[in-house]
């Protein structure tokens, strides 16, 4: 059994030739729908997913025997692939852009699926994927709850199953195996920090918060209030409401925010998208950039450039390219090795200092 340091190395090389072949086809990288512009940039040139966790011995582990299956190759297994949304968001052209290009990079059959926002099309869609003979999940799942009837259906097959940037509320190593993301908690707390520094610590400030039923949401809220709280007691959120992590909505509320507080002084969106929709309700305003400090999470190409057009104050990266880092921990884990329940990544930010100079490693 390999000890947490072999297997770091191990995944470090691997995610290091993995990146090779995801910049190779990150060219290929298209909306379905074709409405994310660029194709060419959908993925940007920024590096694969480090892991942030301490390693096996240190976390709750998982291997097939506690799990309940049977080892297997990889290379001879099917993969289905479950997207939640609709791919006219950056962060899930490059999401879906980096799981085909490593199973294309490792010869690994893929069947895929996009629930375009509905969860029970992303529940018959899974579904689905294990009648056509998947034989391993990789899920991007839309809400935390309701997966009865898929973690049942898998279970009766003994299908391992890895979620990739938001959690199931349910018993990893029974009903899932690991779950691959981001601190939630710790993005809000950075996001905090920024808004600090942009704001000088005063004024009110409104939050823009993502979808709901979902872990991310609730953590980098949490985060980011938790945050303020603590280092920043003359900052008040005044303002709090949804604009379900799209573009159109975050302009929208921003557009109501306005009117309602027009002293506003900073707005935390917590993802990029809406953080680009209070840009345009602020031009439509007539404000002046940075007139409001905005501060987001996610890392997109678009975001970026708002940094150096003095549109945005900060941007929390989440990094998106969950493929080679997916196919490892299914590789480690039908091997008989142990994976961690809980694969936490790093994420690095953008803000005035660097997002000229690291544009081009947005996605």
């Amino acid at each position: 059994m390999k000890s947490s340091a072999v297997r770091r190395s191990t995944t470090t090389a691997v995610l290091a030739a993995s990146l090779v072949a995801s910049l190779a086809l990150a060219g290929c990288a298209k909306s379905e729908s074709d409405e994310a512009g660029d194709s060419a940039t959908a993925t940007g040139s920024g590096g694969g997913q480090v892991v942030a966790t301490p390693g096996a011995g240190k976390t709750a582990t998982c291997t097939v025997d506690q799990f309940g299956g049977t080892k297997s190759d990889l290379a001879d297994a099917t993969v289905g692939f479950s997207q939640s949304e609709k791919e006219a968001n950056p962060f899930r052209i490059a999401e879906t852009a980096s799981i085909k290009a490593e199973a294309k990079r490792r010869g690994v059959k893929l069947l895929t699926a996009n629930a375009q926002s509905q969860f029970s099309k992303q529940i018959s869609d899974v579904q689905d994927l294990i009648a056509k003979g998947a034989d391993l999940l990789v899920i991007a799942p839309l809400n935390s709850d309701g997966w009865g009837p898929v973690l049942r259906a898998a279970a009766a097959k003994k299908i391992p199953i890895v979620t990739i940037d938001r959690k199931i509320n349910a018993t990893a190593c029974k009903d899932y195996v690991s779950f691959i993301g981001s601190d939630f908690i710790e993005q809000g707390s950075r996001a905090a920090d920024q808004m600090i520094e942009a704001t000088g610590g005063k004024g009110k400030v409104a939050i823009l918060l993502g979808a709901a039923g979902n872990n991310v949401t609730t953590e980098r809220t949490k985060g980011f209030k938790d945050r303020i709280k603590e280092k920043a007691p003359d900052l008040d959120v005044v303002f709090e409401q949804t604009g379900e992590f799209a573009r159109e909505k975050g302009q929208q509320v921003t557009e109501q925010l306005i009117q309602s507080n027009p002293d506003i002084t900073g707005i935390y969106a917590e993802n990029d998208e809406m953080g680009l929709g209070a840009v345009n309700a602020l031009k439509s305003a007539g404000k002046k950039p940075g007139a409001v400090k905005i501060v987001t999470v996610d890392g997109t190409r678009n975001a970026v450039r708002s940094i150096v057009d003095g549109w945005i104050s900060g941007v929390i990266e989440s990094n998106p390219r969950f493929g080679p880092l997916a196919f490892e921990t299914l590789d480690t884990f039908t091997k008989g090795d142990k994976v961690d329940q809980d694969i936490v990544i790093q994420d690095s930010a953008y803000t005035g200092e660097n997002a000229k100079a690291d544009l081009d490693k947005a996605f």
